[in-house]
């Protein structure tokens, strides 16, 4: 069963969504603030495959929540609910962990194609763990286990989310090569993504804070201008 955590502090709105959610197949949870999401998820040890947060909700914030639910789990798929005002907190809640985020008013359409998004990405790498392919992707000082989703350097382990891990893959399985935004949207976001290219920049910035040396100045995530992005071993 996919099992989904939905946040939201206004009833109209969190009605609505888990209406949709429960039409498209999905178990939901149901929280009215942060704290009660963080008790649910908790009383169910964890067994969540998404969790969809409001971010202006009392008692916990949506950013507060995600944070420690991407400290518990970094297989979670998590998803931020925002207002279009909320720009700053819409890259902040990509910065702490979140794979995505729908602002507000969305319509059901909208909703469940990024909600069935990262529920894809999450069961695709559950199976590629499951299946054990030993894959290994060894570039420089960095090696990207596929079976245990992981990432080293220099022995040293990365911590990464999924949408970290899939892009590190894409990067390092085209090393030298120039990827468009676009390419990186399509490849670990889907065809179907709603949303902009915005989303890639973010993932990248909070990638180079994790791998290089000097975040400002990087040596391995570097931008092509004009182009997008490229891996350099």
């Amino acid at each position: 069963m996919k099992r989904i955590l939905v946040a939201e502090d206004e009833t109209a709105i969190r009605e609505f969504v888990v209406i949709n959610l429960k039409r498209s197949g999905y178990e939901v949870i149901e929280a009215e603030n942060g704290r009660e999401a963080i008790d649910k998820y908790n009383q169910c040890s964890g067994d969540v495959d998404i969790a969809l947060l409001d971010i202006m909700m009392p008692e916990m914030d949506g950013l507060e929540v995600c944070k420690y639910l991407r400290q518990k789990s970094s297989t979670i798929g998590i998803i931020m609910l925002t207002a279009k005002s909320q720009e700053m907190d819409k890259v902040t809640g990509l910065l702490v962990g979140a794979d995505d985020y729908v602002i507000k008013p969305f319509s059901p359409s909208e909703l469940m194609a990024r909600v069935d998004a990262v529920y894809r990405r999450v069961n695709v790498n559950r199976e590629i763990a499951d299946k054990g392919a030993g894959d290994v992707i060894t570039s420089g000082d960095f090696v990207l286990n596929l079976r245990n989703r992981t990432l080293h350097k220099n022995q040293q382990p990365i911590e990464l989310t999924q949408v970290e891990f899939q892009i590190m893959e894409y990067f390092m399985s085209n090393p030298e090569v120039s990827l468009s935004r676009e390419s990186i949207l399509k490849y670990v976001w889907g065809d179907s993504y709603f949303g902009d290219e915005k989303v890639v920049d973010v993932n990248i910035r909070r990638l180079r804070m994790k791998i290089e040396d000097e975040a400002s100045r990087p040596d391995h995530l570097t931008t092509v201008w004009g182009m997008g992005y490229k891996w350099v071993p």
